[in-house]
């Protein structure tokens, strides 16, 4: 039998079976119960139920909008404290009339009735991933559409996934030829890619410079009534504001929603409620500024000056972004409720009555949100000012860690942990390197700009830059996945695009007066997210076109050429085919391995969510007595790889379902089938635990698999180990092989095998890698990857830790990359 299966791998690499994303040899055969197929799609018609009928699930969309008040709204409730401050002071001090208080006003009015209302409510929220926002959602549904993808060891495995196709099915022939020039030019993909990349930098900048604008706003009142407090007093007290808000993250987005949310709540009602009262009071008339004709005449009377004055009015719409890309913490229909029925209405009364309390008073321009304030509500409203300023930066720094969380999963950017704060809804995290880095950050800008109009500068140059690149992917989104025209979606971007681009050209003015703090910041991300996947794909590469001819492991049989001790070894690689060089290098270091090899690659897929039942994909690497293995471990970019401490024992019960269902599946174990390595099947979790092949029995505690260890030194090491690590005392689980007189002989070999090598113990082999530059590279391609990547694999978290490997059962080996 070993010999026929020998003979048939020789016979088959004659012929190249399908290939992957990656160019290497695959076959996948999806073997499903039906428990792992009905699942995702029931999933599936629940997400197309909730989508075409938002009204079957009231109470919780209503609980989610209280609670994106509190998360997501902030920023732009608090747009008021310094909008017409921004617009007129040092842009027009010339032209403070009346005329241009209401042309001001409608340029207001019409901005978030354009962009927030229309744009993102209306429409940029339906361009949704499975549920997800934000800029690397848009190109995650693009990259499954169109060849876009530039992300390694992708499979036709993973197509499968019930959350891979997103949208409508087919391709319309209207943009069919845009399609195919896209992916036949590589430079047109990185240039999305980079594109992508810059459109995340900011929003990033923009989880800067938010807390410092809006907090330092809101004190700023303080000194309408206490005079004697100078100004550094009140950039201190600022800064400890700040500071506080900060620390409060690690909480998590629900409970800071639910504390915050009534803080915003009550704010929108106060505005609202002294809104009313200045139009009733001051000027009535104001109303007429609805019409866009005031956009006209305040424009001929301002001419260049208002141009440039469009840098303020855009701070009305900041925080815009936030909407979108904190959309996975909540559900399209809970924004849009929260936006349309509160947040809209109250912002525009309150600007209009500013703007008729202005028009009656043109010196308080410079202070107009507190002078506007009836003196009897004065300090009451400071207050909720000054607690709503601090829940204005939440919404940001929220879409900061969501999408920080997805470029880590798609490998443009550096390890980091990731905590998962709620049991309840997938997508709210907090990520403790990010949030102390943004403090630093903030109260840098804070403290060396200590004026408003400045951080507004480089807050608004950040805010348009990160809605211009979402314009033009929603564009891509109405072509590629929505099958709309290309006329259709041409008129979108053209529209949106004419409105985005003047602001964006009256943002540059000021790029010396603080706007190029924006662009220092989203170089130097943009720089670090660029480093870490430039060295990250070219390690990928050299472990590709390094691996172990197969050959090679054949002529060596089954010992490999050494010793097999009992016990499972789990190598990793980021391989998803072939085995990696690193196997080769230990192999020829040490005189022994383990009796069972598994080759494990934990990846990230292009989907926000991969399923339970979907996650392990099982194959086999050489012929049966080689007892080698491969199991890849899918993750989406939304999805958290926790510790839940029963990881090994899933693995065994995968490898055991996939040994009996290759000897009765003929298509895993046909002569027909291209290649032995490759081969791989889907493992449902669910399928497991209703009929596994072993019989499996429960314990506690460490002590029974410490004793079942042959080594007397090991024995006493995890003895130690246990002792002071109380914590991962998790539940030990026992397999045996049932009394099944049917089984065929070889598989029962098998299986008895795997479960005497589970219970000599298990080691995690992994990489630790150096990456170099070849001499003969560029000094840029030096400076890149042996600084740049260098320093930045040296100060992130290990892989060892992110996948939460145990340290006592760790080996690494040592390897150089030459690049």
């Amino acid at each position: 039998m070993y010999q026929d299966d020998i003979e048939r791998m020789q016979h088959n690499v004659e012929q190249p079976p399908p290939t992957s994303s990656d160019g290497v040899q695959e076959s996948i055969i999806t073997v499903g119960q039906e428990e792992q197929v009905e699942q995702p799609q029931l999933e599936r018609n629940k997400r197309k139920l909730a989508t075409k009928f938002p009204l079957v699930d009231i109470p919780r969309n209503l609980l989610l909008a209280y609670q994106s008040l509190g998360v997501v709204y902030g920023d732009l409730s608090t747009s008021p404290l310094y909008v017409f401050n921004s617009i007129f002071v040092e842009k027009l001090p010339h032209y403070q009339t009346p005329e241009t208080i209401f042309g001001a006003f409608s340029l207001i009015f019409w901005t978030i009735t354009l962009i927030p209302l229309l744009k993102y409510v209306l429409i940029v929220l339906s361009a949704d991933d499975n549920g997800e926002g934000g800029t690397f959602a848009l190109y995650s549904l693009l990259c499954r559409h169109a060849k876009f993808n530039q992300l390694p060891n992708q499979q036709a495995a993973d197509e499968e996934l019930s959350t891979y196709k997103y949208g409508f099915a087919g391709q319309s022939t209207s943009s069919s030829g845009l399609k195919r020039f896209l992916e036949k030019h590589k430079k047109s993909r990185t240039i999305l890619l980079i594109v992508v990349l810059l459109g995340a930098c900011m929003v990033i900048g923009d989880g800067i410079l938010t807390p410092a604008m809006s907090v330092i706003s809101a004190i700023s009142g303080i000194k309408a009534a206490a005079e004697h407090l100078s100004h550094g007093e009140v950039l201190v007290l600022s800064c400890l504001i700040m500071i506080g808000l900060f620390a409060l993250q690690h909480f998590g987005t629900h409970r800071v929603g639910f504390l915050f949310a009534p803080v915003v709540i009550i704010w929108l009602i106060t505005i609202f409620g002294i809104g009313l009262y200045n139009i009733i009071f001051w000027n009535p008339k104001i109303v007429h500024a609805l019409s866009p004709h005031y956009i006209i005449k305040f424009f001929r009377e301002t001419r260049k000056h208002g141009w440039i004055s469009l840098g303020g009015v855009l701070l009305s719409v900041a925080g815009t972004e936030a909407m979108f890309a904190d959309l996975g913490h909540f559900t399209s229909c809970s924004m849009r409720i929260a936006f349309s029925f509160l947040v809209y209405p109250c912002l525009v009364v309150q600007y209009m009555g500013q703007a008729a309390f202005l028009s009656k008073n043109l010196a308080s321009i410079p202070d107009s949100f507190y002078n506007s304030i009836p003196d009897i509500v004065y300090w009451p409203v400071f207050v909720i000012a000054t607690l709503a300023s601090i829940v204005a930066s939440q919404s940001i720094i929220t879409a900061t860690f969501s999408i920080v969380k997805q470029l880590n999963a798609l490998g443009c950017f550096p390890r980091v942990k990731i905590v998962h704060t709620s049991k309840h809804v997938k997508g709210q995290i907090y990520i403790p390197e990010i949030n102390w880095i943004l403090m630093i950050l903030t109260l840098s800008v804070a403290v060396g700009f200590q004026d408003t109009i400045f951080i507004g500068n480089a807050y608004g140059l950040a805010c348009i830059t990160s809605m211009f690149v979402t314009t033009f992917l929603t564009t891509l989104v109405m072509i590629f996945v929505w099958q709309r025209s290309i006329v259709l979606a041409t008129c979108f971007l053209l529209f949106f695009w004419f409105i985005e681009g003047v602001y964006l050209s009256s943002a540059f003015t000021k790029f010396p007066q603080g706007g190029w703090i924006s662009l220092v910041l989203a170089f130097v991300f943009l720089a670090v997210m660029f480093i870490w996947h430039y060295g990250t794909r070219k390690k990928y590469n050299f472990d590709l076109h390094n691996k172990v001819p197969l050959k090679w492991l054949l002529g060596m049989g089954p010992s490999l050429g050494i010793v097999r001790v009992p016990g499972i070894g789990l190598v990793y690689s980021e391989l998803a085919t072939g085995v990696p060089s690193i196997f080769s290098h230990f192999l020829t270091n040490l005189p022994a391995f383990h009796s069972v090899l598994v080759f494990l690659c934990v990846k990230s897929v292009p989907v926000p969510y991969v399923s339970p039942e979907e996650r392990f994909l099982i194959g086999r690497i050489c012929p049966r007595p080689y007892r080698m293995y491969r199991c890849i471990v899918r993750y989406g970019y939304k999805d958290i790889q926790r510790d839940d401490g029963d990881f090994e024992d899933l693995l065994i019960q995968s490898i055991a379902e996939f040994i009996q269902m290759e000897a009765v599946e003929p298509q895993l174990s046909s002569s027909e089938t291209p290649s032995l390595d490759g081969r791989m099947a889907v493992i449902s979790k669910k399928a497991l635990q209703s009929t596994s092949t072993l019989i499996i029995s429960e314990d506690f505690g460490m002590r029974d698999s410490i004793q079942s260890s042959k080594s007397l030194t090991l024995q006493s090491l995890r003895s130690a180990y246990a002792d002071e690590n109380p914590q991962i005392r998790r539940r030990q689980v026992r397999f045996q092989l049932p009394e099944n007189p049917g089984m065929d002989p070889a598989v029962k070999d098998e299986l008895r095998d795997l479960i005497q090598a589970k219970e000599a113990g298990v080691a995690y082999i992994m990489g630790h890698s150096y990456v170099k530059a070849r001499r003969s590279s560029s000094f840029l391609k030096k400076f890149v990857v042996d600084i740049g990547y260098s320093f930045l694999r040296k100060n992130c978290r290990g892989p060892s830790v992110v996948l939460n490997i145990p340290q006592i059962s760790l080996i690494e080996v040592g390897m150089i990359y030459h690049v």
